[in-house]
């Protein structure tokens, strides 16, 4: 049988495929545009370099967007301050575990209800020194609250025809904005066991001051429609600087969407980046150090009591 003809070596160059790039050298991976000889970098594209990530690690967000059974209007459902977190009794264990996970090594974080109802950041008001409860407030929860909170706070019920104190009432450590009609012995309260001045005052024409302004030692955030006017002179009677802003994607109910102390915030899942942005900014939580601000609250309690 007669051998078949040999092809010729090598193959003409008419015959090969004509190269879309001028280097006729580079050979590229199955599937990807990039060259055998960069395998090297596409392995960096795939698996960040620890070096590369660990910078965004290091900055974590000081305020934390959680919801309560699907609800955002969180600050309904807690009450945050320098000494004590109430969380809202039953509901999502979620819920309570993002109070816990960043405060329960610094402050105690407690379940609890106040007159059988679970919107505890609504009718309650308090701080490092206090915690006011409306007549509401059973003596079993009362006496439960007492038992958890630190000896320092002092837990007190009132009576107060007007018993959403948390609606009525936005105070820090040392000044409190109240609704105009309280009564003057609730005002003498307040100003008792919280240890603040009092001031009767409205933001944007709304009387419900609690609900429409949040704010901590080093700053606040107010109804949207807060005048030049107002702002500044509720910044000048606070001593803190203040923003007009929304939580919750433009709601205008702060207190509701939002809970803050000296170095951290909770708002609700719904809170945008820029408004989250505005928060952690307005309210300095960046700069804020858990552990320097209750060493100082220590230092400050044995001076009282030596």
């Amino acid at each position: 049988m007669p051998l078949l003809p040999r092809v010729p070596f090598p193959i003409p160059a008419a015959r090969l495929p004509k190269p879309s790039r001028p280097h006729r050298h580079r050979r590229f991976c199955r599937g990807h545009r990039f060259p055998i000889r960069s395998r090297r970098f596409v392995s960096s594209l795939v698996r960040w370099p620890k070096s590369r990530s660990s910078g965004f690690e290091d900055q974590s967000t000081m305020a934390t967007r959680i919801q309560f059974e699907n609800n955002c209007e969180i600050g309904v459902f807690s009450k945050l301050t320098n000494a004590y977190c109430l969380v809202a009794i039953g509901g999502s264990e979620n819920f309570y575990s993002a109070f816990e996970a960043e405060l329960a090594d610094v402050i105690p974080v407690v379940k609890t209800s106040i007159g059988g109802t679970r919107i505890i950041g609504r009718l309650c008001v308090g701080n490092k020194n206090g915690l006011l409860l409306p007549h509401t407030t059973t003596d079993q929860e009362l006496q439960h609250l007492r038992n958890c909170l630190p000896d320092q706070v002092v837990v007190q019920r009132i009576d107060e025809r007007l018993s959403a104190l948390g609606n009525c009432i936005a105070c820090n450590d040392h000044v409190a904005l109240t609704h105009p009609d309280l009564d003057k012995e609730t005002e003498e309260l307040i100003a008792d066991v919280l240890g603040v001045e009092v001031f009767r005052q409205t933001i944007a024409g709304n009387i419900l001051v609690g609900s429409y302004c949040a704010f901590s030692n080093r700053g606040g955030l107010v109804h949207p429609h807060t005048s030049i006017e107002d702002l500044d002179e509720l910044s000048t009677l606070l001593q803190v600087p203040l923003v007009a802003g929304t939580v919750n994607r433009g709601s205008e109910v702060i207190a509701a969407g939002m809970t803050v102390n000296d170095w951290t915030a909770f708002c609700g899942s719904d809170t945008t980046a820029t408004e989250l942005s505005v928060i952690e900014s307005v309210f300095k939580l960046r700069e804020g150090q858990p552990t320097a601000i209750v060493d100082d609250m220590r230092k400050s309690l044995i001076d009282s009591y030596v």
